[in-house]
């Protein structure tokens, strides 16, 4: 599975932090709505279309968090600068 993008409520902590996943693996789109951080709890969407998904990300998006877009971690991970 591929992430694609990454979006933060830039806020800390348990209780407040929010992320939004968009993630693809083969033909199948994948959302994930997390709330809490790394060990928070997280609800997923699967679709078949980009479309479908995106416009998921789109409604968890609103309201009045102020959403990040946040870089995905390159399949090897990130190279130690020279």
């Amino acid at each position: 599975m591929e992430q694609r993008r990454h979006w933060w409520n830039g806020k800390w902590g348990r209780l407040a932090r929010r992320d939004v996943f968009l993630r693809v693996d083969g033909d199948r789109w994948h959302v994930e709505q997390r709330a809490g951080g790394a060990e928070g709890v997280s609800r997923f969407y699967e679709y078949g279309s980009a479309d479908e998904a995106e416009e998921t990300v789109r409604a968890l998006l609103e309201g009045p968090d102020t959403w990040r877009e946040l870089s995905p971690r390159p399949p090897g991970g990130w190279a130690p600068s020279v």
